[in-house]
């Protein structure tokens, strides 16, 4: 479930950045970084929901929408109005 969480942020990150490229500047160097970043990520996606335990039919099918088809997954495993749980801190928290 961790690697979906990230891959499914990852996606649309890298989605809203190519968009705002798009919309804005439109600089080919952005364009060429995130557009194979977001087809990894889109690939991490639906290839992690796949390999999900207990992931359903319509899950897997969610994965398939690009860019928030990842969240829309991990809403659908959660269940209804259950918050997404964000991934535990990485190292030692100091106290």
């Amino acid at each position: 479930m961790r690697l979906l969480r990230i891959s499914a942020r990852a996606e649309l990150v890298s989605l809203l950045v190519l968009l705002v490229n798009l919309a804005t500047a439109h600089l080919p160097a952005v364009s060429s970084l995130m557009g194979p970043t977001h087809g990894c990520a889109y690939l991490f996606v639906v290839i992690a929901t796949a390999r999900t335990a207990g992931a359903s039919r319509r899950m897997k099918l969610y994965s398939l929408v690009p860019g928030v088809g990842g969240l829309l997954a991990l809403r659908w495993h959660a269940g209804p109005g259950t918050p997404v749980p964000d991934p535990p801190a990485a190292g030692p928290v100091s106290g």
